[in-house]
């Protein structure tokens, strides 16, 4: 379970407005190895997280690079794994190591996302001479994927802006902060996003994600139904906001829980400019 907000407007009118302002939870096993976010070894234009499950060593949920390429997957909740298919996290890491533009790169994956279990992945391109371009495609929906009108969207394990109520309620808080921020330093914008992304608040009942997820037990969907997932073993470990502003300044502030306890957490934050 993971959940991502994201307000994109290529062409504020405000010299001091967002291009785009992204706010994102990784749920996980607390057990499964991974990095916490920096810059590729192997190619230091990439900024990720990095999976470190064997069999799926390199994939990743989130990133961007410095040519402007962002994106970032969700899982689509649904009752029966493929254990044989494709790790989704490659999705992320082979978009951000392309050279193919968004839209094209989401129709190819389209082609094969019968080989991957449920997904939903936007992908985009952010120039500032160009103008920038989102899209997204979920494998559990349509065939093609879309180009997004600029606006506020919400993303979590169903469809893009399907109405799940604690997508609802955290798509309120996240407009609601994005509103108040306006007139703050972007730290301080951060900080009230990464205060969105840990509301533990349960939004029951839900009909939707109980019908979605009806094999699973009661106690568990009711765990899944917050902004902020927290359960013995499982929960949500990352919290990342992406802020991009109109002169191509890209602010990346991770928060991410130390080894298995939820109660330890680490902030880092990475700033470039957009070479596009």
């Amino acid at each position: 379970m993971c959940i991502i907000f994201f307000k994109f407007d290529p062409r504020p009118v405000s010299k001091n407005a967002y291009r785009l302002i992204l706010a994102a939870n990784r749920d996980e096993f607390y057990h499964r190895p991974s990095r916490a976010a920096d810059f590729w070894g192997n190619n230091n234009e990439v900024l990720s997280g990095l999976d470190l499950e064997e069999g799926k060593e390199g994939g990743t949920w989130l990133g961007i690079n410095t040519r402007g390429k962002l994106a970032a997957l969700t899982n689509y909740l649904q009752p029966q794994l493929d254990r044989d298919a494709r790790g989704r996290g490659e999705l992320v890491a082979q978009f951000l190591t392309s050279d193919v533009d968004s839209l094209s790169y989401l129709k190819k994956v389209s082609a094969e996302g019968h080989l991957y279990n449920g997904f939903n992945l936007i992908a985009a391109d952010l120039s500032t001479e160009k103008g920038d371009v989102i899209c997204y495609y979920g494998n559990r929906g349509e065939r093609e994927p879309v180009v997004l009108a600029p606006g506020t969207y919400g993303l979590s394990n169903a469809l893009l802006e399907t109405p799940w109520r604690k997508l609802c309620f955290g798509k309120r808080l996240f407009l609601e902060a994005v509103e108040r921020g306006q007139a703050l330093p972007k730290d301080a914008l951060a900080a009230q996003l990464l205060d969105v992304l840990n509301n533990e608040e349960a939004q029951l009942p839900d009909p939707a994600i109980e019908d979605q997820g009806r094999e699973y037990v009661q106690p568990i969907l009711s765990k899944y139904a917050a902004v902020c997932v927290r359960c013995p073993d499982y929960g949500t470990r990352t919290n990342t906001v992406i802020l991009v502003d109109a002169d191509g300044h890209v602010t990346f502030t991770e928060r991410s829980m130390l080894g298995t306890d939820p109660s330890c957490w680490e902030t880092s934050t990475h700033e470039f400019r957009l070479q596009s």
